[in-house]
């Protein structure tokens, strides 16, 4: 009692106690729900959102990517996945991984590799036994002076909703990888949930124009900005800002640039760490939905 007498009397104005208790208790039933909010800026000014950017790969959708098809233009199948597979090892990227567990699960043995490079927003560089090898979307080889004469192969592709990955030899097209991804459970739930807010709903992705319209057609989104360098992200963030507070979800280190500019940064936990430093608020469950609890709560 006396120490409750002397904060009232001590306290100019109910906000001194009440402000600070307020931020307390929604930090705790925000971490109940499994997200974990790291300022209380981020807290106090959710709510306040205009506009929510969503990646796609691994965001809005699992991330879980299987080959669809192959197109090989010099060497076996097999040698194919070998080659890309002894590159991709060394990456982090959800292609990646698709790509060496295809390679895992047909017991093919890796190659030694030499020189690797990740190339953000292009794709991968490496050396096997003294070739040259980039493996990475269409503008990774259109800056490398690569040849790219299977456009109908390409079309194909795209049409059937794959991702494409370029294959190169010494600067000569030897492949086109095609893989599929699943849209998460609660994607298409929460872009409508968010749009009864009023609020905007972006995909923005470094993945081709078709694809991820095609994706984008499914969930519903208002809009979608494709093919997108992680520098280009942010400054499309600068822009949409102009309209109010901005609120950017990812998952990967392609989006920690755009995280970061963002009004608000979320990832979710299955991210990579530079996503999750990068980010005020981390869905720990990886549940698009518990972003409209973090609006509520707000």
């Amino acid at each position: 009692n006396i120490l409750v007498t002397i904060l009232v009397v001590a306290c100019p104005c109910s906000l001194g106690l009440a402000t600070p208790l307020a931020i307390v208790i929604a930090s705790g039933n925000a971490s109940k729900k499994g997200i974990l909010v790291k300022t209380s800026e981020a807290l106090e000014n959710a709510h306040k959102v205009k506009t929510i950017c969503f990646d796609k790969t691994g965001t809005l959708t699992k991330g879980e990517l299987t080959i669809s098809k192959i197109y090989n233009y010099s060497l076996p199948e097999n040698e194919i996945l070998k080659l890309v597979a002894s590159i991709e090892n060394k990456s982090e990227h959800p292609i990646a991984r698709a790509i060496v567990n295809e390679a895992k699960s047909l017991k093919i043995e890796l190659e030694e590799i030499a020189d690797f490079k990740a190339i953000p927003g292009y794709g991968v560089s490496a050396t096997i036994k003294e070739k040259r090898y980039l493996i990475g979307n269409k503008k990774l080889m259109v800056e490398n002076n690569v040849a790219i004469s299977q456009e109908q192969d390409e079309l194909e592709l795209v049409s059937e909703g794959n991702s494409i990955l370029f294959v190169a030899e010494n600067q000569n097209l030897i492949a086109l990888i095609g893989v599929k991804d699943v849209l998460k459970d609660e994607s298409i739930d929460i872009v409508k949930k968010l749009q009864k807010r009023n609020i905007e709903v972006v995909m923005l992705t470094g993945d081709n124009e078709k694809t991820a319209n095609a994706i984008a057609k499914q969930i519903g989104v208002d809009k979608v900005i494709a093919n997108v360098l992680p520098k280009q992200k942010a400054e499309e963030i600068k822009k949409l800002k102009q309209k109010g507070l901005v609120m950017m979800c990812g998952d990967g280190i392609n989006d920690s640039v755009s995280i970061v500019t963002a009004d608000i940064g979320v990832s979710v936990s299955s991210g990579t760490d530079i996503a999750m430093d990068s980010s005020n608020v981390v869905l720990m469950n990886d549940n698009l939905e518990k972003i409209e609890d973090l609006l509520s709560i707000s």
